[in-house]
This record gives C-alpha cells, sequence and structure tokens, in this order.
C-alpha cells in the first residue's frame, strides 16, 4: 500500500443531461457529441426522435422498442464498442428504469410471480441487474452521454417582462435514486432550453446558465485532453 501525487488523467466522459420534456435533451446531446467528434452512436429508445436531427451532422442510431430491459441496453452498448465509436448516447436512461418492461416493471412482476408479493425480496433479482447496466456505461472504452426525463412539476414564476407566468419545472431524474452519482457531469435542462449543471467534477461550468452547443463538447475535449495519459477512467 502507497501513495503517490495526485494527478488529472485523461479520461472518457461521463455525462448526464437531465429535463423534462421538450428541455431538448437529444438535441443538446447530440450537439455535445459533435463537438466530441465521431463516430458517433446513439441508442434511441424515444420513439424515433434521434432522427429528426440528421441535418445537424453524421450519427448513428440503434432503436430500441419496449421492453425496455436493461439488459437490451447492454448489448446495445457493446455492439457500439464493438463498430469503434468514439461516442455513444443513451436517449434515454429513464425508459430501462420506469418504462414497459425496465426495472420497475420487472420488479413488479417479478414480486406477484415469485416472491408472493414481497416486493422488497424481489429487488434482490433486479438490483444485479441495475448494477450490471451502470457498470457497462462506466467501464466503456467511448464516451457516454446519457439522458434522462425529469419528474415535472408546475410552478409560478416572472418573465421578463415582470409578468406571472406559469413554467414546467424539472426535477430528480426518472432513474433509480443516485444514478447521478455515477456520472463525472449532470447537465440540467430547463424548459427554455437554458442549462446548469448540478455536478461537475471539471469546474468547467460552475455556477453558469448557458445553451447546449458543439461549443460545449469542444471545451469538454479540451478539458478530457489536458489530462496525463492514462488507459480507462472516467470524467
Amino acid at each position: 500500500m502507497a501513495f503517490r501525487k495526485a494527478e488529472r488523467k485523461k479520461a472518457k466522459l461521463r455525462l448526464a443531461i437531465t429535463g423534462p420534456a421538450g428541455a431538448g435533451k437529444t438535441y443538446g446531446a447530440l450537439l455535445i457529441a459533435l463537438g466530441l467528434g465521431g463516430p458517433i452512436a446513439m441508442i434511441d429508445t424515444e420513439n424515433g426522435s434521434g432522427d429528426l436531427y440528421s441535418s445537424l451532422g453524421d450519427y448513428d442510431v440503434c432503436s430500441l422498442s419496449a421492453p425496455f430491459d436493461p439488459r437490451k441496453y447492454v448489448q446495445a452498448i457493446h455492439e457500439a464498442e464493438k463498430e469503434g465509436y468514439n461516442v455513444i448516447i443513451i436517449d434515454s436512461l429513464s425508459h430501462a428504469w420506469s418504462g414497459q418492461g425496465g426495472l420497475l416493471d420487472l420488479q413488479g412482476k417479478l414480486s406477484e410471480s415469485r416472491y408472493r408479493g414481497n416486493s422488497y425480496a424481489a429487488w434482490r433479482d433486479i438490483t444485479p441487474l441495475q448494477n450490471a447496466f451502470v457498470d457497462t456505461i462506466l467501464a466503456s472504452p467511448a464516451h457516454i452521454i446519457a439522458t434522462m426525463r425529469s419528474k415535472t412539476e408546475y410552478a409560478q414564476a416572472r418573465n421578463e417582462m415582470g409578468r406571472t407566468e406559469i413554467q414546467k419545472v424539472g426535477l430528480a431524474p426518472v432513474q433509480r435514486e443516485g444514478i447521478d452519482y455515477e456520472f463525472g457531469i449532470v447537465f440540467d435542462l430547463s424548459n427554455n432550453h437554458t442549462c446548469c449543471v448540478s455536478k461537475d467534477r471539471t469546474s468547467l461550468f460552475d455556477g453558469q446558465v448557458f445553451t447546449l452547443s458543439q461549443e460545449t463538447g469542444k471545451t469538454l475535449l479540451d478539458w478530457i485532453n489536458s489530462g496525463a495519459d492514462m488507459k480507462g477512467g472516467e470524467a
């Protein structure tokens, strides 16, 4: 057991983008990916929304349909790795949790069929699936950008004209509690497409309110490349 001098290493990006419906998660993820540089793969669970932005640049899409078993995501990630993609966008992680055939659905079915209504016991079978999914994301040799839907509520706020209006507010991501701890950066989008950060190991965006763009991806890439050489790792 020995200590060594701390040194930031080059790493692969682990970025989550959260926000309510219509906030621009898919669009923003693609812009950042283009800034990082291709080839780019998108795992699309959003009914073909990944194809809507083909005018932005070159990227490939793998469409997943229900059931959204996390093992299907794992298979798609490994396939993208074999094909040599530099960036993998997962749009979105929320379906693997709350979608048809996702972990909550699987847990409920196991509770009734195997554990006689004991929902707590069913998690013994479900938690390893979630852990394997997260481990696959963390171990990937590609940059990973994952979108997650936010739970939504409405609040009164004043606009720039000083008038009160109702705004849609994104809250916690629709995924297992604590999923944000697995990512190096978490961007939170609002319904007006502006972004702030709730977690940022790079310290590049602390306290900023901004719009996602290709420049965001280039900024992240410069930070990544400024570290010392290493194998594996994450940002």
